[in-house]
């Protein structure tokens, strides 16, 4: 379960194209930032991706990806020419392969590598669907399966793509867009596969084609009420419609750690209440129907001149701190490992960057109300630091000369990671020292003790 956003041209402060999302998945399920080269390929090889091999392509492009440690492809990410993807998990009435397939994740992945801009990557996704299909097991350690919507961009324009197994719509954004965990075109789109309406008709999902409607005819109603998508993806559209002109990425940032209306009124609110995934900083809890949670969140800021992306790489986008990385010639996108810790799997350790902040997480959790405030006022001003630093610094990461740009941007990057683990790490102390004093609702922390046990953490 994931919310995905999009602000283009007039909608932002700056006429600048801005997208932004949050990963949502298992709770123990790390996500690693992954940094990929451009490179070059043998003619006639393949590709090994989650479960298929597909034909790879002559020249692949320069990928940051925020990637569920065990899979090929990637929730998110970005290219060199500034393509950005997030995607959906979408519940239809059409079947879901269960056996191998692609995955949106890895969609995503080969559509970033083989892609110069964002109506190109849309094309190569629809291409992949078309020869490969969708499929296979997307759970960590719970089966699932579903089919994928897409918001699509690179620094001039942005797309909706949604998709049916094969089938699919696409809708170019005109302002600000969002998704969520169900399909949301309807009556009108841009682009469209052939027999879209046609395949509806004849299983008896609409009676004309004047009568078809996209999402109406396709959704399986019953995963996609579960899901709370309607409900954030009201609540996403109204966050932005109301910054309309307006919006940062610190609106964006703001976006995906909210926690709805009644949170924001409610001093003494805490992430275990409620029975669905009904807000956009989503917590994990007992049953069904809050099985995942925000495991990373990404804000990709597509300026002309020099994309930003940012990125908290750890969970729980509420409790985590954006940091800004860069792409292009000369920048190695990621800090090395003395910075971010080994790759995170699906059991705890103490050096990775995604599970170090864990420990913070969790234990604010364990008494949000007392334990958030300890930390949130430093959090924004460091987080407000690095995005004056990175404005002011925009003009000179260029993608060109390569080298001693590139450099500077990876300092600059190296420096934002380094303060904010400090920062962490004084947070965790400050949140741990602090005795609990409004515990969450029973079910809520015996849910997290069961986590905490299945990662090694108890």
């Amino acid at each position: 379960m994931c919310d995905t956003l999009v602000a283009v041209g007039p909608a932002t402060a700056d006429g600048s194209v801005i997208v932004a999302k949050n990963s949502d998945r298992e709770p123990n399920e790390a996500q690693a930032l992954t940094y990929l080269p451009r490179a070059q390929h043998a003619p006639g090889i393949s590709v090994q991706c989650t479960y298929i091999q597909v034909p790879q392509v002559e020249e692949t492009c320069q990928v940051l990806l925020a990637r569920p440690f065990w899979m090929w492809g990637g929730e998110m990410g970005a290219n060199e020419h500034g393509v950005t993807i997030g995607n959906e998990a979408v519940f239809t009435r059409e079947p879901y392969e269960k056996g191998p397939g692609l995955t949106g994740m890895d969609m995503i992945r080969l559509a970033l590598e083989r892609s110069t801009s964002a109506r190109q990557a849309l094309d190569t996704i629809v291409e992949l669907l078309a020869a490969h299909g969708q499929g296979g097991n997307c759970g960590f350690q719970h089966a699932l399966y579903y089919h994928n919507s897409f918001i699509i961009a690179d620094p001039r324009e942005a797309w909706v793509l949604e998709t049916v197994g094969q089938f699919w719509a696409a809708e170019r954004v005109r302002d600000v867009r969002t998704i969520s965990n169900g399909l949301t075109i309807g009556h009108e789109w841009d682009l469209a596969s052939p027999g879209l309406v046609e395949h509806a008709i004849e299983k008896g999902w609409c009676s004309s084609a004047a009568t078809f409607h996209f999402a109406d005819c396709y959704s399986d109603l019953i995963y996609t009420r579960l899901g709370g998508c309607r409900t954030r993806q009201r609540r996403s559209t109204e966050l932005l419609e109301a910054q309309q002109g307006h919006i940062t990425p610190a609106t964006m940032m703001a976006a995906l750690r909210d926690h709805g209306p009644q949170a924001a009124a409610d001093p003494g609110w805490n992430p275990g209440r409620g029975l669905l995934m009904e807000t956009l900083c989503v917590h994990a809890s007992f049953g069904p129907t809050r099985t995942a949670q925000s495991v990373n969140g990404m804000v990709a800021h597509l300026s002309s001149n020099q994309p930003t992306y940012w990125l908290t790489g750890t969970s729980a986008t509420c409790t985590s701190i954006f940091k800004p990385l860069y792409l292009g010639a000369g920048q190695a996108g990621l800090p090395d490992r003395s910075i971010l810790g080994p790759e995170p799997a699906g059991a705890g350790d103490a050096e990775s960057l995604w599970w170090t902040h864990e420990r913070l997480h969790r234990a604010v959790i364990r008494d949000y109300a007392t334990r958030m405030p300890l930390y949130r006022q430093e959090r924004d001003a460091l987080e407000a630091a690095f995005l004056h630093e990175a404005s002011e610094r925009r003009e000179t990461f260029r993608q060109e000369p390569p080298t001693e740009e590139g450099q500077s941007a990876l300092a600059f990057t190296t420096s934002c990671f380094q303060r904010a683990a400090e920062a962490t790490a004084r947070w965790t102390e400050s949140v741990l020292s602090t005795p609990v004093q409004h515990r969450p609702p029973l079910l809520f922390s015996l849910a997290w003790n069961q986590f905490d046990r299945q990662a090694g953490l108890r």
